[in-house]
This record gives structure tokens, sequence and C-alpha cells, in this order.
């Protein structure tokens, strides 16, 4: 596509939504602690806009040890209940819980020797899938690989995981690319 005709997907709208628009959505990745922050982050974002989350992302970091899930599983009911009072989190126990839940499911899965990245790129054959739309109709919030993903995690003990949160959680990781072929980070634009 020529450049003239070159614009960010829609919903990139202000400096934060750009960057991160630029920078990361859809920008593939296979490190472990990224994507189990990311899968904890997409559950925080249930009911709730994406900006939210991203704005809070630092203090979520700092808060829960950089989302190193050695050390989010060692955290105690009273540290995570400290949590429910800081308003730099969105304060909903459930939420902050599962983000417990979630570091001990990943670590069980590793004492099976899955690898966390390999079992997570598995749903979509180790490769990103390209999209090719050409308007935000043409999205979809999940896909039977999402669901496969959603189902799977569940069934190993993680919690906040359902279709839709895990197609946001594949977008966002490079796992699918859904920039518009309108948008110069799909790759026919590059």
């Amino acid at each position: 596509m020529p450049l003239s005709q070159q614009q960010p997907c829609p919903w990139a709208k202000g400096d934060d939504y750009l960057h991160y628009h630029d920078t990361e959505w859809g920008v593939p990745s296979h490190d472990r602690i990224r994507l189990f922050e990311k899968l904890c982050l997409e559950g925080q974002q249930a009911g709730l806009s994406w900006i939210t989350v991203l704005r809070k992302r630092e203090h979520y970091r700092a808060c829960f040890h950089q989302f190193v899930p050695e050390k989010i599983a060692r955290m105690t009911d009273a540290e995570i209940e400290q949590l429910l009072t800081d308003a730099g989190l969105i304060r909903n126990r459930l939420k902050l819980y599962g983000i417990r839940k979630n570091a001990l499911a990943l670590l069980a899965l590793e004492q099976q020797g899955v690898d966390f990245a390999e079992f997570l790129w598995g749903f979509v054959g180790g490769k990103t899938m390209v999209n090719r739309l050409a308007s935000m109709d043409d999205a979809v919030a999940e896909t039977a690989e999402a669901r496969a993903m959603s189902k799977a995690l569940k069934k190993a003990g993680f919690t906040f995981v359902g279709p839709t949160i895990c197609y946001a959680f594949m977008q966002s990781m490079g796992l699918v690319n859904d920039h518009l072929i309108s948008c110069p980070q799909h790759p026919d634009n590059r």
C-alpha cells in the first residue's frame, strides 16, 4: 500500500495508545515473563478499557515483582489484601488474587515439563497468524484458537482467561496480527 494511504489502526488515538500500537501491539513475543504479564493484565482489563490497565501497568509491575511467577507465587494473602487498598491498581479482589493463582498455574505447568511460551504459541501452530482486515468491522472478538487456549488455560488452573481475553492477548503478543491492511504496522506494508 502506498505510504500516503497508510494510517495507524483507528483505535490507536492519543499518545499512550499510539505508542503502544506502534511499539508493542502485535509484535511477536516468546518471552515467558512478558507473556505471563500480558495474560494477567488482559485479565485485569475485564470489564474495563485497555487504556485503564495500560496507564497502571508500571505500578502493577512494581507491586507484582515484575511479573516473575516464582515471586508472585510466594505472595501472602496479607500482601494481596494490602494491595486491595492501592489506588494504583484495579482494586478487585478476584482479579488481584487471580494474578497469584495464574502464577501458581504457570509453575505447575512447568513442573510437568511444559514450556509456557511453546504452550501458548502452539495454539497458532508456532507462528503468527496474519489477518488482512480492511476495517474494524472485519475484526472479531474471539476465534476457535482463542477458545481452545481459554479451555486449556482454565483446565491448567488459570483464571480470567475467557476466549475474548485470550484473543486480545493473542493480538497484543503477536500470536495474531490484526493490524488493518491500511496500517503501516501490518506485515504487508513493511
